[in-house]
């Protein structure tokens, strides 16, 4: 695939107002919150599970593409469909999850870096010979009283930088994830200082290594005030303090922002995202939308609870949540929308 063509797959993950729905949980992830509903811990469980996510009516006319586990790109339905096959004929782009997890980093305690990058470049051939057109990395940046170092920021940047030099020599797109994770008491200002530091050492380092801003989406987390912090902060306050940081750190050329959804409610992530679009999309030079993981699909595995008779009203949950992430990206979302289902 040549550039042109990775800089045409993001335009097409971005048009629409469409996002990505991200159903890449590694099996430890997915089987924990399977056990905390009591669905059996199963690699038939794990398959039925996507595969009533990739066969939901409707979810393409909300989700341009999908992220899978490396389990999941190579099972087959329960009619003997190849996983991907379900994905093209639901008219969704495939991607992949790339990276191999966080380690601990070296010299600094409580801090992580991302493993995969050793036989990455053949993991990456295979998965475009199979039909991948991009792929995911995450790094997970922890913040508390004392951290980040600049020491794990460089760190991660670097294996972003070498991950996404890789995708692009292989000829998949890179959805780049540098993760601020704010799970502690932490304002919102330490959050935006945190993440604007954190990006700006992220391009800083694709600059250096020459990686392709043009063919690239990035994937950050929102500006969120720690997960215990009693003051979340209003959707309001979230959405000005994220689109200023951006404006600060993330090069234009980059075609498109799609956010993770930081462990909040569906519908804050929601209002968020729409508030964003509302108020400042004439001021943004790239697409700002979601790359949405359990913000999605929660309500609709509850709902499911692994039981076949569950299924249409589980399909029709995550549609919904679909829709309602697709209105914010437009910036016309609104509370009669979540009545709609």
């Amino acid at each position: 695939m040549s550039m042109k063509e990775l800089v045409q797959t993001a335009a097409d993950l971005l048009a629409y107002d469409k996002g990505l729905l991200a159903i890449d949980e590694s099996t430890r992830t997915c089987n924990k919150r399977f056990g905390e509903i009591g669905i059996p811990q199963t690699v038939a469980a794990r398959r039925a599970y996507r595969e009533l996510i990739l066969t939901a009516p409707g979810l393409s006319e909300s989700i341009s593409g999908v992220i899978l586990f490396d389990e999941t790109i190579r099972q087959k339905a329960k009619d003997g469909t190849p996983i991907l096959g379900l994905v093209l004929q639901a008219g969704i782009i495939p991607g992949i999850k790339v990276d191999e997890g966080t380690t601990g980093l070296a010299g600094h305690p409580g801090e992580n870096v991302t493993e995969g990058l050793d036989g990455l470049g053949r993991r990456l051939a295979e998965y475009v010979q199979m039909g991948a057109l991009f792929a995911k990395w995450r790094c997970a940046i922890v913040l508390d009283e004392v951290l980040p170092t600049q020491a794990a920021i460089s760190a991660n940047a670097q294996t972003l930088a070498r991950y996404a030099l890789m995708c692009q020599e292989a000829g998949i797109l890179p959805i780049v994830e540098p993760e601020v994770v704010m799970e502690g008491m932490n304002s919102l200002q330490t959050s935006a200082e945190v993440t604007e530091q954190v990006l700006h050492t992220v391009f800083d380092e694709f600059y250096n290594q020459g990686v392709i801003l043009e063919g690239m989406i990035l994937k950050p987390n929102m500006v969120l005030p720690g997960l215990k912090n009693p003051d979340q902060g209003s959707v309001d306050h979230v959405a000005e303090a994220t689109v200023r940081i951006l404006r600060r750190s993330v090069p234009a050329a980059v075609p498109g922002i799609a956010f993770l959804s930081g462990g909040q409610p569906g519908e804050r992530d929601s209002a968020i995202l729409n508030a964003m679009n509302a108020k400042y999309r004439l001021k943004a030079p790239w697409a700002l939308t979601f790359s949405f993981g359990r913000a999605i699909q929660h309500p609709a595995l509850e709902i499911w609870g692994g039981k076949e008779k569950n299924l249409d009203a589980a399909q029709q949950a995550l549609v919904h949540r679909a829709r309602c992430d697709r209105a914010a990206s437009a910036g016309q979302y609104n509370q009669s929308i979540e009545g709609t289902q």
